[in-house]
């Protein structure tokens, strides 16, 4: 979900695909010292057509969606600005890459949950207004063990590259049965805490569970951001250095 500027989406975890996971102590000084780019332009595009963005339910009806954000089922605990409908819209060579991996979880018996893609810039506003607000109604589903103040910028930031139509948070679904359940990942979707960084220490099921989601994605060109397990930036093609602010509908 929400991430340190994800304009800056490091590859520190891409060649974790190919490598023994590192640990979570090695993984946050790299990000830390990481230098954000200068931030984007914002397009002056109305909707997703204007955007080249395009609906996943258009490419494959079969992806599951859980769209928090257009709902009250959320860290902020209200529905959030610009998620007019649950909807994952992205820049199509993004659409068209996630629906390859999920065609190639299907032949393993799995599929993608989608729960966030394209997020207009009201809404990261929102997520930092929230941040720096007194509300604390969420805590124990979200942040226990943090304070609230320590979320910005690890965990939400002022520019998100789901904004830029090219950034996903996806979870896994076990569908070897006749229908298809939640993967134990560990942690809830966005939650805030060094439990949900990827190779956080985990019972062997969770950690096999994030390596064939990580594993799944990376192969078509998705870096996984390092803390969080769901997060993922499509980076196998240019992307305009621009983001959007029409709302998901």
């Amino acid at each position: 979900m929400v991430e340190r500027a994800t304009i800056v989406l490091v590859a520190l975890f891409a060649a974790s695909t190919c490598a023994a996971m590192v640990p979570v102590s090695a993984a946050a000084p790299s990000l830390q010292a990481s230098v954000a780019p200068e931030a984007p332009t914002l397009s002056p595009a109305r909707n997703a057509a204007e955007a080249g963005m395009v609906r996943l339910r258009d490419l494959d009806p079969a992806l599951h969606h859980d769209i928090r954000y257009a709902t009250r089922r959320n860290f902020t605990g209200r529905r959030v600005p610009g998620y007019r409908r649950a909807e994952c819209l992205l820049l199509r060579p993004a659409a068209e890459a996630l629906v390859r991996v999920e065609r190639r979880l299907r032949a393993q018996g799995y599929a993608l949950l989608l729960h966030d893609c394209y997020r207009p810039v009201r809404a990261v506003r929102a997520f930092v207004e929230w941040a720096r607000s007194d509300d604390e109604r969420t805590r124990a589903e979200y942040y226990p063990a943090l304070p609230k103040s320590a979320l910005v910028p690890d965990y939400i930031a002022e520019q998100s590259g789901h904004s830029r139509g090219a950034t996903v948070d996806v979870a896994l679904l076990d569908c070897r049965s006749s229908d298809c359940i939640p993967v134990d990942m560990g942690t809830r979707f966005d939650f805030f805490g060094p439990e949900a960084h990827t190779a956080a220490p985990q019972p062997t099921a969770v950690r096999e569970a994030r390596r064939r989601l990580v594993d799944a994605m990376a192969a078509e060109g998705f870096v996984n951001y390092p803390l969080e397990w769901w997060h993922f930036s499509w980076r196998a093609g240019p992307v305009p250095p621009l983001v959007y602010d029409f709302g998901v509908r």
